[in-house]
Parts: structure tokens; sequence; C-alpha cells
């Protein structure tokens, strides 16, 4: 009898440890916190103006009514047609040094750590009005960022570095072009690890619930890294589900029971 009581306490504790919750898988949960809404009225996202860092790559690019006056600050990439979209931006962009500086045909040297895109702009505008051209001349100026590169690790489908042309990238759009996240991540505590210019910063995101497109790294940053940290249920070796959960109960119990049989028989 001690033995049977035993073996139902061990199975007991295998199946609350196996099992990972309903709730932990499911993103964007109204946790309480709001009205019978799914997304709460006050809810809105948050982004700020991204500042460009060190090994940041532009794509900087100058119009005017003479087109031929402005070649030499327009690369043309021709030599690599073949090149992946990447490729051609980091070879045709303006990378930024380590002290903060782009240097730009007929311009040299301009500094753009910590200036917005748009700032960007209006400085080179400036410059090129000032030294080269006249208002006539109507020069345009349009300044990118070469893509949004990040890294993902951990529990997701393709753990690597990605690069997604876009300005505005989320946490979700990030994680769903690498692959997802298995039901063994952990959806409630991913990782941001961002980079300002004072070093490395670690900043959480618990994707289970609706106001994390409140938080302020809600979008990803170019360089960001994201890490989805394995659940305890992966660690201990059980199953993903409830219907693997069962099966490798089922070997446990198995297993239990022949240990059983033999030690009756001593």
């Amino acid at each position: 009898m001690k033995r049977i009581k035993l073996l139902i306490i061990v199975l007991s504790c295998v199946i609350v440890s196996s099992c990972i919750p309903h709730k932990d898988t499911i993103y964007l949960q109204d946790k309480g916190r709001s009205n019978n809404d799914t997304i709460p009225n006050n809810l809105s996202e948050v982004q700020k103006p991204y500042r460009i860092q060190v090994n940041d790559i532009l794509n900087i690019k100058v119009k005017s009514i003479d087109q031929e006056a402005v070649a030499i600050l327009n690369p043309s990439g021709e030599e690599k047609l073949n090149a992946s979209s990447a490729e051609r931006a980091y070879f045709d962009g303006f990378t930024v040094d380590v002290h903060g500086n782009i240097r730009i045909p007929t311009l040299g040297y301009i500094n753009v750590l910590g200036f917005t895109t748009e700032e960007i702009e209006k400085i080179i505008e400036k410059k090129l009005l000032d030294e080269q051209f006249k208002e006539t001349a109507n020069i345009f100026v349009t300044v990118k960022l070469a893509g949004l590169r990040y890294t993902a690790n951990g529990e997701v489908g393709s753990p690597g570095s990605n690069v997604l042309f876009s300005e505005r990238v989320n946490i979700f759009e990030a994680i769903a072009n690498v692959g997802e996240i298995p039901v063994t991540g952990n959806k409630k505590d991913v990782l941001i690890i961002r980079q300002y210019p004072q070093g490395q910063k670690i900043h959480s995101l618990d994707l289970t619930d609706v106001n994390v497109m409140k938080s302020p790294y809600y979008y990803i940053q170019p360089n960001d890294i994201i890490y989805v940290k394995p659940l305890r249920q992966k660690s201990i070796g059980t199953g993903e589900t409830a219907v693997s959960s069962l099966s490798t109960i089922a070997s446990i119990v198995s297993l239990l029971a022949t240990s059983v049989l033999l030690y009756s028989r001593l």
C-alpha cells in the first residue's frame, strides 16, 4: 500500500511539473487591468524617434534639378547587381564610424551620432547649400537606415540575425520573421538587449499581456538582441503538450511498476 501511495505522489508531481499552463501560451491577454474591451481605451503604441549609433548604416540619396551635378553623392551599386538587398545596403551605404562620423563625397566627414534621420537630412541639405549649390538647385535629401538588423536567440524557430527593410517593426513582427516562439518558450519574460551610447541594457517584455503595446521597448531598434528563455518544463525533459506529457508519464509508470514488482519479489 505504501508503495502505491508513493507511486501516486510521484506521478502527481510529474503531472504538475510537466504541464505548461494554457494561459502561458497565449499572446496579448487582458489580465483584468482594463474594461471589457479587447484593447484598453488608453492603450497607445509608444515609439520614440531612433537616434543614430555607431555601426549603423545609412542610405543617403540626393536629388536636384541637375541630377548629374549630384551623381557623385548617389552610389549606383551597378557592380554588385547580383548582391542581395542587405549586401547592396552594406556596400553602398554610409557606415557610422567609432567617432560617430560618416564620410560623404565632396562633403567630407559629418557627425551624425545621436541624430535622427530627419535631422541628418537637414544637416546635409544645409551643408550642400552653404558650400556647393544655390537655392534654385532645389536640393532634396533623403536619409534612411539601410535595413533594420536584429538578432534573435533562444526558443525561436530559426535563431540568428535578420534584416527587415522597414522603419517600424514591433516585437511580434520581429519574432514572426525568425520562426515564432514554440510552446517551450517563455513568452512572459522575453529579453531585449539594447545598445546605448553608454553601453548595453536589458529590458523585459511580457508578450502574454496586452499592455505590452504600451512599453517603450515594444518596437525594436537596429542591433537589438531578442532572447527567449526556455520554460522550466523543457529543462526537466518532459513533454511540450498534455499528450506528450502523458506519453512521458506512461513510460515512468511502466518503469516504476516494474521496479515495484522486482522489489516485492526480493
